[in-house]
Order: C-alpha cells, then sequence, then structure tokens
C-alpha cells in the first residue's frame, strides 16, 4: 500500500529536496509551506506520516504538534533548525516521534521515515509483537487497567489517550512488575532501533507516561527510578 507523507516546512528548497527523495521510494507526498497550510492538509487529507519543521511563519511546528495530537495518533518527524537538546525534548514531551536536526541527510531522513511507518502499522496491525502466548487481554495493576486487545489505558475506569509508544513502553514495563528494564533494553525493544547512548527518548516518554497515570508525577508510584540502572513499574503489593 502506498503511504502518503507530509512535508512541512517554510523552505521550500528542503520541501522540494525530501519530497524528491521520497518519491523515488514510492511515497505519495503532500507539500505545505506554513503550519496554517500543514493543518488544513492534515484535516482534509489521508495523511500517514508528518514531517514538521519547528520555525515556521503564521503557526510554528509546536502549535501544529499541540493540535495534531488531541485528534490525531499518526508519526510526526520535527525537524529544526538548531542542534538543541531543548528542542528535541520539547517536541518529544507534546508527542512528536523522532526529532532531526538541519541539516540532514535525505537519505537520512527517508530511513528515518520508513522505519517511523514499520513501527506504526506493526502497531496497528499486530497489536504488539510482545504479546506472549496465552496471556489475558488485561494487564490490571492498582488503579490501572492496560487493554492489549485494543491498545487502550483506563485510569480508575477513565480512558487515557495513549500514542503508540507509550502504549508499547507501557505494556513493555507492566507484564512484568517489579522487573528493572535500562534505558538500552527499552528502547531497543519499544522502539526496534539500535541503542546510541540516546536517553532522552526514553526519559521523555517516561515523563509523559508519569503526568498521565501517577497522581504526583514528582512521586511516582506506578513507574519507579531504579538510580544507576533503569525503571521497574511497581507490584501490586507495592502500591499504597
Amino acid at each position: 500500500m502506498q503511504r502518503t507523507v507530509l512535508v512541512v516546512d517554510d523552505n521550500r528548497e528542503i520541501v522540494e529536496l525530501l519530497s524528491l527523495f521520497l518519491l523515488k521510494e514510492g511515497f505519495r507526498v503532500v507539500e505545505a509551506y506554513n503550519g496554517a497550510e500543514a493543518w488544513a492538509c492534515i484535516q482534509k487529507e489521508p495523511i500517514d506520516l508528518v514531517v514538521l519543521d519547528i520555525m515556521m511563519p503564521e503557526m510554528d511546528g509546536i502549535q501544529v504538534l499541540q493540535l495534531l495530537r488531541t485528534r490525531y495518533k499518526l508519526p510526526v518527524l520535527l525537524l529544526s533548525a538548531k542542534n538543541q537538546d531543548e528542542d528535541k525534548i520539547q517536541g518529544l514531551r507534546l508527542g512528536a516521534d523522532d526529532f532531526l536536526a538541519k541539516p540532514f541527510n535525505p537519505l537520512e531522513a527517508v530511513a528515518r521515515i520508513q522505519a517511523m511507518l514499520r513501527r506504526s502499522y506493526e502497531f496497528n496491525e499486530e497489536q504488539l509483537s510482545l504479546r506472549p502466548s496465552g496471556q489475558k487481554e488485561d494487564t490490571v495493576i492498582g488503579g490501572l487497567r492496560l487493554d492489549h486487545q485494543d491498545c487502550v489505558l483506563y485510569k480508575n475506569g477513565q480512558e487515557v489517550a495513549l500514542t503508540a509508544m507509550e502504549y508499547k513502553l507501557l505494556a513493555m514495563l507492566m507484564r512484568s512488575p517489579g522487573r528493572v528494564y535500562t534505558k538500552k533494553q527499552l528502547f531497543e525493544q519499544v522502539w526496534s532501533d539500535p541503542y546510541l547512548e540516546d536517553a532522552n527518548t526514553v526519559m521523555v516518554h517516561i515523563s509523559r507516561l508519569r503526568e498521565k497515570i501517577e497522581t504526583s508525577s514528582r512521586h511516582p508510584e506506578y513507574i519507579q527510578t531504579v538510580r544507576g540502572l533503569g525503571y521497574k513499574f511497581a507490584k501490586k503489593g507495592d502500591l499504597r
């Protein structure tokens, strides 16, 4: 099936160059040159993935990302001219799936897009390859219930919106409460990519999950940090 990628940047040369490489790989490409155009395209076009520049006129990439995450779960690759952790962390906190600093190699961008789409559609079609055979469809710990059949989280009976990566990360932790996972183990299992000493991606996703499931993200009960090692999910008996 041909996938559609929305490329958004106020620099037309970047849009044209990336579009050329994507078209060569068999993608359908939709182009936009500011945030307002991008949001209009997202609402009317069948988009599979968005490549989104941060610094744009009318509506910047962060604003578009915030709007998008209120209604859509499709993958987002953020672009920024500044290779700074602040840009990356802010984007990941708001729900971006990956980040690429300018200037970038268009071949790397295409490879990342292909990997993101592969992960996204593996998630949608297989519902999670990590599911052990014979396991019940729900995992319940404390006030949380994770429905593995529909890939939905409930907190005290109320549905909690999760992105695909948040669901996969939470599912991995909740399936083995008390087990300590390193950042490397979490990244390579959930993102299916080699871990290159980039702890920010895991840390930011853990932070986002804590904001959604914990009573106090500063004093987490469920997702606990094990200093010098990584993270673990609390056992039922450990909860207050």
